[in-house]
């Protein structure tokens, strides 16, 4: 038993909302005569199911009741209240760093740190505009193409380090400045598109004739003799979400971020369910459910909605779910401000600049930690500071952060440096 085109097209937000595939849920959903007949009948002896937190990314071998309840309210016309989505990133970091050896918190440190980044936040007058004051960064009067540009720049936004020194490291030369880490990637980006390239263009992206690795070597040639670091993986991450996009999006970044309905959560759910490039997802040894980290998937959202000052494509009624953005530099940023406290064996592999295998325990815990870190430190400037709820949230912190040691590491104040991973998740 097939399901009609028209009450494909009907359910399909609802299924996207809950990240449901169409093949593998609704149709055999619909072709089995039993839970068919769950939907189409009443439960008059069950009381109403209870919102399951861990709908959004958890699944199980038994038919979730309030999925069927949702389904059937749907079928019969009914309007049904959604599940809020959830990431479940806060919660994978609380696991890890309840299971840690090797990372720690010092709550002390977290204090202390919490009152002296509200502090400067004030004082430097920090907020979502912070974003778009950065020169390189694209503006909102572009609107979808800026949108399309920051979509770009997220599937790219990954491993920038460098064993090479200031000197002879990857880096871009755009209009009379060389650039590297983070800002090569958005000096390229900005380049090729003066240079006609289109290279933020989804389309673009699946033009097997016009797009290919060569091409984006020459968008990201570099100053140096130092090739950008995992330049095919960023091709193949570039190929794969124009396709996606294609089949799933027409093409279209804004009918993704609509399919989020104004949802934060949603929209990295989306992005982590849809795209296997965001899907920073990780199994652990400790846990049925596999720990989610979503860095790429968080940024880009908390980028959109810097970018547009939360209005616009940036508009989101839940960015407070969001989390910071784990990857090399706030970990070591963390450490600097005495929050972070790494286990001895550890501490001389940072130091001694050992390549950290990505999925190790080591790296979990020092992802995961810092995730929860700054929830502590989110937490703790609320607590201390009332008037900063609605202000501050673990996007502008770990923004704050990043600005921090970067500026830290132009100094030359670095106490450690920051871990070695070779990971496209970040």
């Amino acid at each position: 038993m097939q399901p009609s085109r028209f009450l494909t097209r009907s359910l399909t937000p609802f299924l996207r909302l809950h990240h449901i595939s169409k093949s593998q849920l609704y149709i055999p959903f619909l072709s089995n005569p039993q839970l068919l007949h769950l939907c189409k009948s009443p439960f008059p002896s069950r009381p109403k199911p209870t919102p399951n937190p861990k709908m959004s990314y958890s699944s199980d071998s038994e038919p979730d009741p309030e999925l069927l309840e949702l389904l059937r309210q749907h079928l019969q016309g009914k309007t049904a209240t959604p599940t809020a989505a959830e990431t479940g990133v806060l919660e994978s970091a609380e696991f890890v760093y309840n299971h840690a050896i090797d990372v720690a918190l010092d709550m002390r440190g977290c204090k202390k740190a919490a009152e002296t980044i509200w502090t400067q936040m004030q004082q430097r007058e920090y907020s979502p505009a912070t974003w778009s004051t950065h020169e390189l960064h694209p503006k909102a009067a572009g609107g979808e193409e800026t949108v399309k540009f920051i979509f770009a720049m997220d599937i790219l936004n990954f491993s920038f380090w460098s064993e090479k020194d200031a000197e002879e490291r990857f880096q871009v030369e755009y209009k009379g400045e060389r650039w590297t880490g983070y800002w090569s990637l958005v000096a390229g980006l900005q380049r090729a598109l003066e240079e006609g390239i289109p290279i933020t263009d989804p389309a673009f992206w699946i033009n097997e004739s016009q797009f290919t690795p060569d091409v984006l070597r020459n968008v990201f040639r570099s100053a140096t003799d130092e090739e950008m670091p995992l330049l095919q993986e960023r091709f193949d991450c570039l190929r794969e979400a124009g396709q996606v996009l294609h089949e799933k999006y027409d093409g279209s970044v804004i009918d993704l971020i609509d399919a989020a309905n104004g949802s934060a959560a949603a929209l990295v759910n989306l992005l982590a369910s849809d795209f296997s490039c965001f899907a920073d997802i990780h199994p652990h040894p400790g846990r049925r459910q596999p720990i989610r980290i979503l860095k790429r998937a968080q940024i880009l959202v908390a980028d959109l909605w810097a970018c547009f000052e939360g209005q616009s494509y940036g508009s989101f009624n839940d960015i407070d779910k969001i989390t910071m953005f784990a990857d090399y530099r706030v970990p070591q940023m963390l450490w600097q401000l005495n929050c972070l406290l790494y286990g001895p064996t550890l501490e001389a592999a940072v130091r001694e600049k050992r390549m950290i295998e990505h999925g190790s325990e080591w790296e979990m815990q020092l992802r995961a930690c810092s995730i929860w870190c700054v929830e502590l430190i989110r937490r703790e400037i609320i607590r201390a500071h009332p008037e900063a709820k609605g202000k501050v949230n673990a996007v502008l912190i770990d923004f704050f952060l990043y600005d921090a040691v970067k500026e830290l590491e132009a100094e030359g104040g670095e106490r450690i440096p920051h871990h070695r991973t070779r990971s496209i998740w970040y």
